[in-house]
């Protein structure tokens, strides 16, 4: 497979059309029968979750049949190869089940440990975000019409009044001390992987997560970030990496940064 920057591009941007798909998908099940139910690590998961996974693995296989796919809910324990992909078909499961907030669907493609395509729609804020080799944001369309991408670049970081992403049902000391040592002048809730995004389209400045995440969970929104001008840091310095079956897929603690001149004034741990 061609992973030059224009092969890189075009996928990105057949992974919008899957997201998109998936996200109307997801939208039909607002207000009808939803099938729940709680998996093995506590988290919940439904009917939707489901459905959309089953779509997007399906048109994954009709692009790219020899290509692995890691999926949240029915291929969370395959095995990577040199490229595979990450998909996490409703990202912020808890929010669409209660019918608020965002939610997202986050499909990477990853080559040997880093993605290198991403596409994250998220269809409550009607907005998509992809990367191949260059970074774009755009409205979710209308039935049969194309999105219209424009370019998207992370800000620089101001010496104060910084805006900081926090999650509604995540929050915990840890990250509250991480952002302390930051002059934070705006704390702006949102949901799953679209706050990578906002990130990368200049619209807030850091998000930190401490608790834990899963590899599907992120690999989107980093590769967006990453290309359009910010990073993705660990607890302990470095870049995140992806297809650690070994240790299930499970992320430690992170930082997306707009501007990587922060990184050096956190207090992030490594994951113990």
């Amino acid at each position: 497979m061609r992973l030059d920057d224009q092969a890189r591009d075009e996928v990105a941007a057949r992974l919008a059309a899957i997201g998109i798909e998936a996200g109307r998908l997801l939208q039909s099940f607002h207000g009808g029968p939803n099938e729940r139910r709680i998996k093995s690590d506590g988290t919940p998961s439904s009917e939707a979750d489901l459905a959309a996974e089953e779509l997007i693995i399906r048109r994954l296989a009709e692009g790219w049949p020899d290509i692995p796919v890691i999926a949240e809910e029915t291929s969370d324990a395959r095995l990577p190869g040199d490229l595979f992909f990450l998909v996490d078909p409703l990202d912020g499961t808890r929010d669409f089940l209660h019918g608020s907030g965002e939610y997202s669907v986050n499909i990477a493609l990853v080559a040997s440990d880093r993605p290198v395509a991403a596409a994250v729609a998220s269809p409550p804020l009607g907005r998509v975000w992809i990367a191949g080799a260059a970074p774009k944001g755009g409205a979710i369309p209308a039935a049969g019409t194309d999105v219209q991408w424009q370019a998207i670049h992370a800000r620089r970081a101001s010496e104060d009044d910084l805006v900081a992403l926090v999650s509604r049902r995540h929050g915990d000391e840890a990250t509250e001390a991480c952002l302390a040592a930051l002059s934070i002048g705006t704390l702006r809730a949102a949901s799953s992987a679209v706050k990578f995004c906002l990130i990368a389209s200049g619209e807030a400045d850091i998000y930190v997560r401490c608790g834990p995440t899963m590899e599907w969970d992120t690999a989107a929104g980093d590769h967006i970030l990453t290309c359009a001008g910010g990073c993705v840091v660990k607890g302990g310095g470095g870049m995140l990496t992806y297809g650690h079956h070994r240790s299930g897929y499970l992320n430690g603690p992170f930082a997306a940064l707009g501007d990587a001149a922060l990184a050096p004034r956190l207090n992030l741990a490594a994951a113990a």
